[in-house]
């Protein structure tokens, strides 16, 4: 910061320093630039002897230069003109060299105006953002929603009501079990409250069901070990290679170094499509054309601790929870992957198709149970009329859902929030 502001006087500075002994130095430029870095830097101000000044000449010279330097004696007064040109360095390139050399006057205030609006755009930016993904959310959800919120446009509160929510509940794919939940806890909340207007019980229902997907939330954890290795698995369809490239690009912009573990030798041109996605992402990728899914999971997590790599993701074939011999090959990879780290892997995702409503509840269950799943990817939410899907697996298989998707775009992809899903649901 200093350095700026020393480096233009030094360059204007052809003798050294003023000699100890001080001598009435003439009415010149050059003798008041030194003496004025001298006290710049700490030396000791001359003697009073420079104050008288020894020829007439000098005096008429100090008037028109509104210098420090003119008076010798140590006065305050004479440095308060020196901000100038900082005020003028704040205006036009910066407040920092200028600014900071002169401690009489505020440079924390110019400094702080001029970093405040920085600080101020990135959380604007990042509200502006999820305002946006909001909005998308509404518009996925309106097919489960239009059901719901029809049942709140009449004018009273009685057991009609209820029985038209509980077929939006069930018609939404929300399942018995949730269903009979929801609707418990939201006679329970209209009675607490002594509600009257059924825009009332609406706004009720949507804190229930918040309640109800509160644990769901999750954040994905990254760097706990290195590397953080994924397994993502799902049924053919769902979107899984999709969503491994926009997960690759959320962690390639927070800066963790990704491999890409191209295991599903299954399905035809799986590969490469998700080299085309590492490709996008800037990363590597581990492949072997026609090779066992295991042996390529192997050598990536051998590939990753080599390279110092952050995360290693393994993109696996789509298998049907009903194919038991299919469902042996993921735990397979599974027990492989362990081999290679023993504390892997980290991470066992299931990517669903959320347009699958209770079959979506039925993958869940059985991924769960074959692989211990650690988080939920929940995708095509847009346009689906199946949305309760969520309530039904908070309310009988609680895996945290770490994102969700409404849409191709790499901005579609999600963190999941409970507040947000019931206020778009009921919007």
């Amino acid at each position: 910061m200093f350095s700026f502001f020393k480096k233009k006087p030094k360059t204007q500075e052809a003798p050294p320093p003023a000699p100890a002994a001080p001598e009435p130095a003439p009415a010149t430029t050059e003798p008041e630039k030194r003496s004025w870095l001298d006290r710049l830097r700490g030396a000791p101000a001359p003697a009073p002897a420079p104050a008288p000044a020894p020829a007439p000449a000098p005096a008429p010279t100090p008037s028109p230069s509104p210098s420090p330097e003119a008076p010798a004696v140590a006065q305050p007064a004479p440095a308060v003109p020196e901000p100038a040109p900082a005020s003028a360095s704040v205006a036009g390139t910066s407040a920092r060299g200028p600014a900071a050399e002169v401690p009489s006057v505020s440079p924390p205030a110019a400094a702080v105006v001029e970093e405040a609006p920085a600080e101020e755009v990135e959380p604007a930016a990042a509200a502006e953002s999820r305002r946006s993904w909001i909005e998308k959310l509404k518009q996925g959800l309106r097919k489960t929603g239009t059901s719901l919120t029809q049942v709140f446009t009449g004018t009273r509160i009685d057991e009609a009501l209820y029985e038209e929510l509980e077929a939006a509940l069930l018609m939404a794919d929300a399942g018995v079990k949730a269903t009979e939940y929801l609707l418990q806890d939201l006679r329970r909340r209209v009675k607490e409250s002594k509600a009257t207007e059924p825009s009332a019980v609406k706004a009720l229902l949507a804190d229930a069901i918040t309640d109800l997907l509160k644990p769901l939330e999750k954040s994905l954890a990254i760097g706990l070990h290195t590397p953080t290795v994924i397994m993502v698995v799902g049924v053919n369809g769902a979107g899984k290679t999709t969503t491994i490239g926009k997960l690759t690009r959320r962690l390639a912009e927070a800066d963790q170094k990704v491999l890409l573990a191209a295991a599903d030798t299954f399905r035809a041109a799986a590969r490469e499509q998700l080299a085309v996605w590492a490709d996008r992402n800037q990363v590597e990728i581990v492949s072997q054309e026609g090779g066992d899914p295991a042996a390529v999971t192997f050598d990536a997590v051998h590939a990753g601790k080599a390279r110092g790599c952050d995360v290693v993701i393994a993109d696996t074939a789509g298998r049907l929870p009903t194919q038991l011999h299919l469902m042996e090959e993921l735990r397979k990879i599974r027990r492989v992957i362990a081999k290679a780290d023993p504390t892997a892997p980290h991470e066992v995702l299931l990517v669903v198709d959320g347009n699958t409503g209770q079959n979506a509840l039925a993958q869940v269950k059985a991924f769960d149970d074959a692989l211990q799943l650690t988080g939920l990817i929940v995708t095509k939410l847009d346009g689906t009329a199946k949305g309760g899907v969520l309530a039904a697996i908070a309310r009988e298989r609680p895996v945290p859902v770490y994102f969700i998707g409404v849409g191709e775009k790499l901005e579609d992809l999600q963190t999941f929030d409970a507040r947000e899903f019931a206020q778009a649901l009921l919007s």
